[in-house]
């Protein structure tokens, strides 16, 4: 409508119709201005790792603290420094003869200790070489040729022995160290020449070592009441697949498939049906066979705090604070009694109620608001069971070095490649359980293939 009618030629109807004609008009005018304003203010709002799954290396950096700040923390770890060694290799008595100011002769016996420090050094690093020389003939009487048999591990193959193995993969898969760079501190620094295509196929060697113990870890996993699970990408021969990580207290197993659908799940549970399972809301994840569902409120708490700053002041910030008392509940659960968590839980969940109740006109606000309608009976599962965790942070920190490794290598050039790299972080994150370091976890898994002390219940 460019002009408006003259209103004293119009009929009651026409006026009317031209009030109802305007306040439609009206009311998409209002409609469209408050989409272009929270367009507006979510672009204001950037992601960072406070309220989002961005890391902190991409997100907002901190401000260089002032030089008295730093004082201050220089001053606070004055008292601290490294432990000293309760088992030294040998120990140096100094004790003066003399007064260093004057010379004067001094008793030994008056001297009082006055510190002590230690200095560390390296021995100098040389390869243990053992030459094989077998010998052999023909039997005199049924003329055949025979060899003398040579002690376990030295049959004849490849030169480097297990402490190489378990050196060069605690190298390439704990510290994402190229073959380039390792085939160079392999000769410098340990004296032990290897080539690059040497340092592969002694992966190739190494995989087959650890799949019993893989294989023990997917059985026990598979007899879990537990089971915490999440994902992240993998580049694989250029392409993107993913990297899967099921776990608790007791086991971690990684696998890496093409795809981050349910039938990876699936595959992996065949068909064993945990009590519990932790996890965030990625669908394949929602679709998990357990009985009871823990969704991740590490997430849930970031996304909150997204609304908040994208504008929702009704929804978001009222539910931030439900999460934030649940989690102050879990933290106190050892120290209440039943009832009193009991009360807890009640009063927990009319907050709960209260909150789906609110009207938020925020979009942000809206979505987290029909999420957890959707949801909420698996929000506050942790609450009635101590050993259930309220986040799946464990899973995430199983996966960290795995985004390290792929930023690093850029990936896997073979399939062999990512497999191996699965199962040393499946041995490795299971054996770190259990307080065990990754160096150690590797070697006892390559010296002893068969053994599976790591992973015993």
């Amino acid at each position: 409508m460019k002009d408006l009618p003259k209103l004293g030629k119009l009929s009651i109807e026409g006026r009317e119709a031209l009030i109802y004609q305007l306040w439609e008009q009206i009311q998409k005018l209002e409609q469209e201005n408050r989409e272009l304003r929270e367009k507006l203010e979510k672009k204001a709002v950037k992601k960072t790792s406070t309220n989002s799954s961005l890391p902190p290396s991409e997100g907002f950096k901190p401000e260089i603290k002032s030089e008295q700040d730093q004082k201050r923390k220089r001053q606070a770890h004055q008292n601290g420094g490294r432990e000293l060694d309760q088992a030294p290799n040998q120990i140096i008595i100094a004790k003066a003869n003399h007064c260093p100011h004057c010379q004067t002769k001094v008793e030994l016996e008056t001297q009082k200790l006055q510190a002590v420090y230690e200095k560390v050094e390296l021995p100098k690093i040389e390869p243990i070489i053992t030459q094989i020389q077998r010998y052999g003939g023909q039997c005199p009487n049924c003329q055949k040729t025979y060899e003398a048999p040579v002690p376990d591990g030295m049959e004849q193959g490849s030169p480097f022995g297990k402490s190489i193995e378990s050196l060069a993969t605690y190298l390439r898969y704990s510290h994402a160290i190229s073959y380039e760079r390792m085939s160079q501190l392999m000769g410098e620094v340990f004296g032990v020449k290897i080539s690059e295509g040497g340092l592969a196929e002694l992966f190739k060697r190494v995989k087959a070592q650890l799949d019993p113990q893989v294989q023990a870890i997917l059985q026990r996993l598979q007899s879990s009441r537990m089971v915490c699970s999440d994902e992240t990408s993998a580049r694989v021969n250029g392409k993107n697949e993913w990297e899967w990580v099921f776990q608790n207290e007791q086991v971690c197993l990684h696998v890496i498939r093409p795809s981050r659908g349910t039938q990876v799940i699936t595959e992996i549970m065949a068909g064993h049906q945990p009590e519990i399972w932790v996890s965030d809301l990625f669908s394949a994840q929602k679709k998990n066979p357990a009985t009871n569902w823990q969704v991740c409120l590490a997430h849930q708490l970031r996304d909150c705090q997204y609304a908040i700053d994208a504008g929702d002041k009704i929804f978001a910030p009222v539910f931030k604070q439900i999460l934030l008392r649940a989690f102050v509940i879990h933290k106190k659960y050892q120290k209440w009694t039943d009832s009193t968590l009991y009360q807890y839980r009640c009063d927990l969940n009319r907050r709960l109620a209260r909150a789906l109740a609110l009207t938020p006109i925020q979009s942000d606000g809206v979505r987290l608001q029909k999420r957890y309608r959707k949801i909420q009976q698996h929000l506050f599962l942790f609450l009635d069971d101590a050993s259930i965790p309220p986040t799946n942070n464990s899973s995430e920190q199983a996966l960290r070095l795995s985004v390290i490794f792929r930023k690093v290598t850029n990936g896997f050039r073979s399939d062999w490649g990512k497999e191996l790299f699965a199962a040393v972080r499946s041995i490795v994150n299971t054996a770190r359980r259990q307080g065990v370091s990754a160096f150690e976890a590797i070697t006892n898994a390559i010296s002893a293939p068969s053994s599976l002390s790591l992973i015993s219940p």
